[in-house]
């Protein structure tokens, strides 16, 4: 496991390397001065710029330049907004969270549904019942997150009223700043109406978290489906049924448990679609997040947000999909061997 963890790291290590180089070339691909698209400050005197041409190497070599920003970036200066003027790392840490809240949600319904109903297909294989599910997930994954977002606010906001249309929480409602998960903050927080805080944070993330969660869950029904046809097909299960087992027992006690391992592995490749997923979905439902936050920026040109907020949100992906290979490697042996994490 040692070994194992030792190369995901250093995978992990190597593809941030990549990813600076990525998001420090952007400066230089982006239109105006490549200085202040990697600073932000486009008012800046001569005599700042001077300071900031020196600080970052400016009339050095590119190696020289690269690990000037490198060293910025390692520190959290990731220069100012654009458009703000604020400190971008003091925009990530507070928008952040509430990305990180919406995809986890939009995850665990997306696993809620998905992997039952798959393994429902999987039970029924080849029969009515398996060829419905298959066709309703293959629609379900067609449909535009942008449509189905807006058809959700349409029937469920405008026409019946049950939830509401845009927003995290309401204005009625004053819920102090901790983790920045605002659930967690409510349950936290001294308020006197907490509970009715958290009925109303609960409805307004009710929809736009399925609306995320539509496509990744018909993407767990395959995964859910597959793994268990193939966990059926292997020599131990018809050991088992030799031996006496009824088909109840070798879905319950082998196939759902052996099944849940080879479906944890897909579980980060799956929040990294949810995280695409969430910024469209966080503009149409006005949801305060980076996805949010970084489209506006590629509206406004804010160039400096944009480079160092694709170099964070793509290494958080990055980092919660070498954990889930981690926690995919403790249940499965066979995953450390020396073939596995490459």
């Amino acid at each position: 496991m040692l070994i194992f963890t030792l190369r995901r790291l250093n995978l992990f290590l190597i593809t941030l390397l990549v990813l600076s180089v990525l998001s420090f070339s952007l400066s230089f691909l982006f239109p105006g001065d490549s200085l202040i698209n990697r600073t932000g400050e486009v008012n800046a005197s001569s005599e700042r710029i001077e300071f900031l041409a020196e600080k970052h190497h400016v009339n050095d070599s590119i190696i020289r330049q690269y690990f000037s920003y490198l060293s910025s970036v390692l520190s959290g200066d990731l220069g100012v907004s654009m458009t703000s003027h604020m400190p971008i790392n003091q925009d990530i840490v507070a928008l952040l969270p509430a990305t990180i809240e919406l995809s986890l949600m939009a995850l665990f319904i997306a696993m809620f549904l998905g992997i039952p109903i798959g393994f429902l297909a999987a039970i029924k294989h080849n029969k009515n019942t398996d060829k419905i599910i298959l066709s309703l997930s293959m629609i379900g994954f067609s449909i535009p997150v942008f449509w189905l977002g807006l058809f959700a606010i349409l029937i469920f906001s405008i026409q019946l009223g049950w939830l509401p249309a845009a927003g995290q929480l309401s204005l009625i409602f004053e819920i102090e700043h901790r983790t920045g998960i605002l659930l967690f903050d409510i349950l936290l927080s001294n308020s006197t109406h907490k509970w009715q805080a958290f009925i109303d944070a609960t409805l307004h993330i009710i929809m736009p978290a399925f609306v995320i969660a539509l496509a990744p869950a018909t993407v767990f029904v395959r995964l859910a489906r597959t793994a268990v046809l193939e966990v059926l097909g292997t020599p131990y299960i018809r050991a088992a049924k030799a031996k006496g087992l009824t088909f109840n027992q070798l879905i319950l006690r082998h196939a759902v448990r052996n099944s849940f391992i080879k479906i944890v592995r897909h579980v980060g490749l799956q929040f990294a679609n949810l995280m695409t997923l969430a910024m469209i979905t966080e503009v149409i439902f006005s949801w305060p997040g980076i996805g949010r936050w970084l489209i506006e920026s590629i509206y406004q040109r804010d160039y400096t947000a944009i480079q160092s907020g694709l170099l964070v949100l793509s290494s958080f992906i990055f980092v919660v999909h070498i954990l889930s290979d981690l926690i995919y490697a403790l249940l499965n042996p066979l995953a450390r061997s020396e073939h596995s994490g490459s």
